[in-house]
């Protein structure tokens, strides 16, 4: 817990001191004020305790305690008065009050008025002057005062990091990787005797979610170091050089620090291309870059500091960035594959309560393409829906539902289709589910709803039957046939198409161009046809433009349309062949609105979603045939038994 500073109160003690100042003097007072004249008319009378007697040059101050009765008894009552300083009345006040039980006490009031003349006087405007003095402190630290902060580094400095490479699941090469900087940071010795270099830097590549920040912390935490973290937009100001100073800060900061480990979150935010895309660099963007290069390789070395950073987006760095000195290695760090998703929702479930049903290794398969982020937000999604619905246990429904809400959010049950609609829609996914089918290379059906989800009317969630790094040109093929799977079925049904398919079309689009200007799949050959030039405002200038000619661009076009056609026939062919299996799955959406992979295969199996029915009759089939084998074997038996 972070201590306060005690002099951060002192503005609200100034202020308890005023208000019990201005309540000591501006309270109503008890004690009883003679005038001269009623003093002196109503002393003899009175039975004085104890008296003080201040003789001024001017004045004679008399204080003190007399006897009076209230309700029948005795109470003391305390009074004060003023008279003029005669002979007169010096004699007049020993006479007075001078008795044997009296307690009289005379001094010089003089000295002692001053001090507390000044003192009341001086005192209020002493405290209202510091009081005033803290509050415009305070006002001010977000001015002057923080003008000297302004270039001050923003890094967070961590130390004591709990993260370690057990909490970090589906990047078992990535992890072997910084080992290394792990051993340096440990025992550097061993690495100057070999005369080794430990890289400069590491940067740490994929798309989000993929866990880039959670290892440079684990590495921070099996190396036991300090652990600095900064976003790239942190050093980026409105006023030029302020970058370039907070990096300065920083690397000085880490080397009093070292060894340590500096991660730079994002760092495409301050080290994007120099002097590229519209009107030029930023000026102070550049200079905290320039800064940053300096740093990492110039004139001075930076023993003990490895710099650790992460983007989504290499393609836009500057190139001085990514070379050797720099950042030597290059992490990338990809979606995690099968086994990769079983670990990383075994490191999320370990707090999780999962009912008996739930295994982890299908719920992995369920979900290809997913970051370790997303089955994290998976399973935390099943456990909000089972504690919506009151259960104890995260059930497989749970996060059946879960993927469904991470893909493509909540469902819209309060959503009703009228009928022509509903039934336009089952049988646009049943084409989708049918092709998933009986197409070889297509991808498996894993479920199909046509219940509304986000701008979907329904959907099919369709997984590759195994997951591989490089895709065949057949398996792109079966992928644009399985998209166009909606779209021939309306045609075929209802001899029309909706715009229902539009996302489909999108899809199918972008698969074909690649296949004919990246992949090189096509009658134009293995050349890359796609453009050079990318987003202006992500490093790139308007001077780049389509690296190939207009006839090129008609020879695309008709590859890309050749592609599709071949893949629309293909589908149309398919469809017509399995129309029985077509109306099945639609009539059957209809009724129940989503299928399971398992009731789909028995819709193809056995005609119902059910497969309990035939299961059971298949066993007593079975049992029949054994009971009359055995009865026949029996017989046989006690024939040749009487023939002997």
């Amino acid at each position: 817990m972070k201590k306060r500073n005690p002099l951060a109160f002192m503005p609200y003690i100034m202020v308890l001191m005023v208000l019990a100042f201005i309540w000591s003097y501006g309270g109503e007072s008890e004690v009883k004020e003679f005038t001269y004249n009623s003093f002196v008319e109503k002393a003899p009378d009175l039975k004085f305790d104890d008296v003080n007697i201040g003789i001024g040059e001017m004045l004679i101050d008399v204080s003190g305690e007399y006897e009076t009765k209230k309700d029948d008894e005795k109470v003391m009552v305390s009074f004060t008065t003023t008279m003029p300083k005669t002979d007169a009345n010096i004699e007049w006040l020993e006479e007075v009050v001078s008795e044997e039980k009296n307690n009289v006490t005379i001094y010089e009031a003089d000295v002692e008025s001053i001090w507390i003349t000044l003192l009341s006087n001086l005192l209020p405007l002493i405290l209202m002057g510091v009081l005033a003095y803290f509050l415009f402190t305070k006002m001010g630290a977000g001015g002057q005062n923080k003008a000297f902060e302004f270039s001050k580094s923003k890094a967070k400095v961590e130390g004591d990091i709990k993260v370690r490479f057990n909490d970090v699941a589906g990047c078992d090469e990535e992890k072997e990787e910084v080992k290394e900087i792990i051993d340096y940071l440990k025992n550097p010795t061993k690495f100057s005797d070999m005369g080794a270099r430990i890289p400069k830097g590491m940067l740490m590549v994929g798309p989000p979610g993929t866990g880039k920040t959670l290892l440079a912390k684990a590495v921070a935490g099996e190396a036991d170091v300090p652990f600095f973290s900064i976003s790239g937009s942190d050093f980026v100001e409105m006023f030029v050089g302020t970058g370039a100073s907070r990096v300065r800060d920083m690397f000085k900061k880490a080397k009093q620090a070292a060894p340590c480990i500096v991660f730079i979150d994002e760092i495409d935010a301050v080290g994007r291309q120099r002097g590229a895309g519209m009107g030029g660099g930023n000026d102070e963007r550049e200079q905290t870059l320039n800064q940053l290069l300096v740093e990492m390789d110039g004139m001075a070395e930076n023993t003990g500091i490895v710099l650790i950073a992460a983007t989504n987006r290499p393609d836009v760095l500057d190139p001085a960035l990514l070379r050797s000195g720099r950042f030597d290695r290059q992490i990338t760090v990809n979606l995690p594959d099968k086994k990769g998703r079983g670990e990383i929702l075994a490191v999320h479930a370990k707090n999780k309560k999962l009912a008996t049903g739930v295994t982890l290794e299908s719920l992995a398969s369920r979900t290809p393409g997913f970051s370790g982020a997303d089955l994290e937000n998976v399973l935390n999604e099943g456990a909000i829906l089972a504690v919506r619905e009151s259960r104890n246990e995260i059930t497989m429904d749970d996060l059946d539902e879960a993927i469904d809400r991470v893909m493509m959010g909540p469902a819209k049950k309060s959503k009703k289709y009228n009928v022509e609609d509903k039934k336009l829609v089952a049988y646009h996914e049943a084409g989708h589910a049918v092709i998933g089918i009986k197409l070889e290379d297509a991808d498996m059906v894993q479920k199909v709803t046509i219940i509304p989800r986000g701008d979907a009317g329904g959907y099919n969630l369709m997984t590759p039957r195994e997951e591989k790094y490089f895709h065949r040109e057949k398996e792109y093929l079966a992928k644009i046939t399985g998209l166009l799977g909606g779209r021939v079925a309306e045609e075929l049904v209802f001899g029309e198409v909706s715009a229902g398919a539009v996302n489909d079309i999108e899809q199918i689009t972008k698969i074909a161009k690649n296949m004919v200007r990246v992949f090189g799949m096509s009658s134009l050959g293995p050349i890359q046809y796609a453009d050079a030039g990318g987003n202006v405002f992500l490093g790139r200038d308007y001077a780049n433009g389509s690296n190939y000619s207009g006839e090129v661009a008609s020879e695309i076009d008709k590859e890309v349309r050749k592609i599709v056609d071949e893949c629309y026939e293909k589908c149309k062919i398919i469809l017509t062949k399995n129309r029985d299996l077509l109306e099945l799955i639609a009539v059957t959406l209809i009724d129940i609105e989503t299928l399971t992979n398992e009731q789909i295969n028995n819709l193809v199996d056995h005609g119902t979603t059910e497969a309990l029915v035939v299961e059971v009759a298949e066993v007593i089939d079975e049992t029949t045939e054994v009971v009359e084998s055995g009865a026949e074997e029996v017989l046989e038996a006690s024939q040749a038994d009487s023939e002997e």
